[in-house]
């Protein structure tokens, strides 16, 4: 792992000089903090755009204090009233009743159930994803009352409601207002008054239900995590989201400096191509290069800390028998035994250059990254490396974040990364689901890996209908095990996540979700 380390403080290394030669703004020259009534932060950024229905785009637009949802999420996952101020059930699960709160979106239209029903309706013409969330059979609104009929019970509806996905935005504008441009119609303490990629200014909406602490808003794309560093210490910006591991020590004056830091409830894993053909479609091959990554080095030496070693499914900050699962992992760090698995599986060098080869072609496999964040190069090197120690060839392939998404859907990958949160609806049904679940015709284009297990399946939908809390944490741990068993995917780690912000500024805590950075 030396080569590994030695390229890690390369990399840091060249940030910081980065940082000396071209200052902060992470190359927008126009980044500049504002006057005091204006909140400057510095956050990675990977939308060009703000339509929420695009990609996970809608991520940002949260982010940003413009876009709200039905139902928020507080700091233990827990849902509770955003735009609605309660919801309920009916007897046969299928129905159930939003009560609308009395607000206004930022041009001052009434938000009524009539208009959420509406951006619910869209959200679910624009974006394929949602489907896959869940089905509804009708939408009835009634003054302030909307009616959500689904087509089989949803036991986590309220919480798949509060994805950025179904952020409700006033749908007469739409056409009128180039959302992807100039930004949505929503309902949150700020709204947009200019975009770009590398910057994004925004004021005080006028007609939100609550006090707004800043008159402006400046979002700066930083991206480099060093860059971010040097440019909150000088005082450039406000905030800044997730500094690097190395930086940290920087911010310890608690006279000047708050951290908030929590492990969060994210999985930083690969995907396995096991489509036929594929190498990986042999589970020895697949347990073989898992078994060859040395992760609790990864996580506490070449990310210094910042990221647990990974291991079963789920993270340990979510209550799913964490301990019990990670004793019984069958694929803990093992080159001897990873090397036996692949003999078995008929890979052997055979010409002596160092990788396992069967029928005259070597064991080759394209693992597909991209830098946004900045641990991720630091992961795909490390396990091209430690691949290399059992014998099989690794190729690297860095591309922009939403080409990802393309190459994701399509299966163009042996190896992908993902930084994936595991409860984006309070739950980790959504996530267990859309990437693991069988993708029959198309259902699940997230899982364009190939994995399919007919027990996984037929768990999956038995989750969706139960209601009982203690049945579905059993139903998820089952799920983890058979993952587990068939080796069906690698989580490399999981991340701790913070918020470092000046001693001026109040309450600027992390969340676990991932999705509110500028709040009220």
């Amino acid at each position: 792992m030396k080569s590994i380390y030695k390229k890690g403080a390369a990399l840091a290394a060249a940030a910081l000089m980065t940082v000396a030669f071209a200052g902060c703004g992470g190359g927008d020259k126009s980044a500049s903090k504002g006057p005091k009534d204006t909140l400057t932060v510095g956050i990675t950024n990977f939308a060009d755009s703000l339509e929420p229905t695009d990609n996970y785009f809608g991520w940002q637009v949260m982010r940003y204090g413009v876009g709200e949802c039905l139902v928020h999420f507080d700091n233990k996952m827990n849902p509770e009233p955003w735009i609605a101020e309660s919801w309920k059930v009916s007897d046969d699960k299928l129905s159930w009743t939003f009560k609308i709160k009395d607000i206004k979106f930022s041009n001052g239209n009434k938000v009524t159930a009539e208009a959420v029903k509406k951006s619910l309706e869209r959200t679910f013409a624009k974006a394929p994803r949602a489907k896959v969330m869940f089905e509804y059979e009708s939408m009835t609104a009634n003054g302030q009352e909307l009616v959500i009929k689904t087509k089989k019970p949803y036991a986590t509806l309220p919480g798949l409601l509060g994805d950025p996905l179904f952020i409700i935005v006033d749908v007469t504008e739409d056409g009128k207002v180039d959302f992807a441009k100039s930004g949505p119609i929503c309902t949150g303490p700020y709204k947009v008054t200019s975009f770009s990629k590398a910057k994004c200014e925004l004021d005080a909406n006028p007609n939100y239900s609550g006090t707004v602490p800043f008159k402006h808003l400046i979002i700066n794309t930083i991206d480099d995590p060093n860059t971010r560093a040097m440019a909150l210490q000088k005082g450039e910006i406000d905030m800044a989201v997730n500094i690097g591991a190395g930086d940290l020590a920087l911010f310890q004056d608690k006279n000047k400096f708050n951290i908030s830091e929590i492990s969060s409830i994210r999985d930083t894993l690969l995907r396995l191509n096991q489509n036929p053909g594929r190498p990986l479609a042999d589970k020895n091959v697949r347990r073989a290069l898992i078994k060859s990554m040395d992760r609790e080095t990864y996580g506490n030496v070449l990310l210094k800390g910042t990221y647990i070693p990974g291991g079963p499914m789920l993270p340990p900050s979510l209550d799913y028998a964490f301990d019990e699962l990670d004793k019984m992992n069958p694929d803990k760090y093992d080159v001897e035994a990873a090397k036996k698995l692949l003999a078995d599986a008929g890979w052997k060098d055979t010409d002596g250059d160092g990788f396992v080869d069967k029928d005259g072609k070597n064991l080759e496999l394209n693992f597909t990254f991209y830098s946004g964040r900045a641990e991720l190069p630091l992961f795909a090197e490390a396990v091209q490396s430690d691949a290399k120690k059992v014998g099989i060839k690794v190729n690297l392939k860095n591309v922009d974040y939403n080409i990802l998404f393309d190459i994701g859907k399509k299966g163009e990958y042996d190896l992908l990364i993902s930084n994936i949160l595991t409860e984006q609806a309070g739950d980790p049904e959504f996530f267990m689901n859309v990437y693991f679940r069988t993708n029959k015709d198309g259902n699940t284009p997230e899982n364009a890996s190939g994995y399919s297990n007919p027990e996984y399946d037929a768990l999956s939908e038995k989750l969706s209908g139960e209601f009982d809390p203690a049945k579905r944490r059993d139903i998820i741990i089952q799920m983890e095990k058979i993952m587990m068993n068939d080796a069906g995917t690698v989580i490399l780690g999981y991340p701790k996540t913070n918020l470092v912000s000046s001693k001026n500024i109040a309450n600027a805590n992390i969340y676990p979700c991932d999705y509110y950075w500028v709040t009220k």
